[in-house]
């Protein structure tokens, strides 16, 4: 495993620097080890709905979690406001980081990641395939 620390700065949209990030690696897997940080909007697709929900406001990263392919990232996030109210559910674009968010990243060579739809989810799930490194 190669381990990447990161930091995304104020602005950024944390899911799509993700996505954007990992495209150029040469690595066609990765896990997200740890994440602090904070956000000032969230776009959350919580358990069940089809729509993502906007929250705004002071929002403190808990945890984040996920899988990182070339083709596109599965991840979900648990953040507190500022009354300590936890919420957590599928991150979505439109996710902007307050302050920071700091982060370390697994890329895992021997292994390659791909999404494809399924229908019996209706989703892009994830394909796991040994990666060929001859």
């Amino acid at each position: 495993m190669r381990v990447v620390p990161m930091r995304f700065s104020p602005g950024d949209d944390l899911r799509l620097a993700l996505e954007t990030w990992m495209a150029q690696q040469q690595e066609q897997a990765g896990c997200v080890i740890s994440a602090v940080g904070s956000l000032s909007v969230l776009q959350l697709r919580l358990a069940g709905q089809q729509k993502s929900t906007t929250i705004t406001g002071d929002l403190e990263i808990l945890s984040l979690a996920g899988t990182l392919s070339p083709d596109g990232v599965h991840l979900h996030v648990a953040v507190a406001d500022s009354r300590g109210t936890v919420i957590g559910g599928h991150l979505c674009a439109g996710s902007l980081v307050r302050t920071t968010a700091e982060l370390v990243v697994g890329l895992l060579p021997e292994w390659r990641f791909c999404r494809q739809l399924d229908p019996a989810t209706g989703y892009a799930e994830l394909r796991i395939h040994p990666r060929d490194l001859g």
